[in-house]
């Protein structure tokens, strides 16, 4: 079983996205946060496989909380809604095993973990600064683009599987 933390900030995608994980077979939201800091300490305490963390959360952002997690074993996952200049270079340092955009259809969230949790990196291509490239030998073997969506259609996905109504 994937042992999963979420951290983010917007409860009604915090909601949907351990609805929507908890309903795999082989994956458990054990804990979930509204901030880095909570995140954090959940990591430290509960120890999952997985952290997924909202890139700008309150307190401290996904990033920051990436970058200060010191548990062994547990892979970050940063997701986000748009680009912004040196949070890729930040992700790296920070040895985030994905950097992920929000609007991805929400399938390839639980196949994206699945992939991580097998020791793969997956960067969305459209989140990578254009100064770092082939040249990086961590993006040649490693790195898997996907295929840019839409929030509406992300959202819309999760609501069905959990059954809410989407109007």
């Amino acid at each position: 079983m994937i042992r999963i933390v979420i951290a983010e900030d917007q409860e009604l995608l915090l909601e949907a996205m351990r609805n929507l994980l908890n309903l795999e077979d082989d994956i458990e939201v054990v804990g979930s946060a509204v901030n880095g800091v909570e995140a954090i300490m959940l990591v430290n305490q509960l120890q999952p496989d997985i952290c997924i963390m909202d890139i700008e959360m309150p307190e401290k952002s996904g990033l920051e909380a990436a970058e200060s997690l010191q548990v062994d074993g547990c892979k970050v996952i940063i997701l986000t809604t748009f680009a912004r200049p040196g949070y890729f270079k930040r992700a790296m340092k920070a040895d985030v095993r994905g950097y992920l955009l929000k609007d991805n259809p929400s399938e390839e969230l639980a196949l994206s973990i699945r992939s991580i949790m097998d020791g793969k990196r997956i960067y969305s291509k459209e989140l990578m600064d254009e100064d770092i490239g082939e040249a990086d030998p961590l993006l040649q073997k490693s790195s898997q683009s996907i295929n840019k969506g839409s929030v509406r259609n992300y959202l819309s996905s999760i609501m069905d599987k959990i059954k809410l109504p989407t109007g």
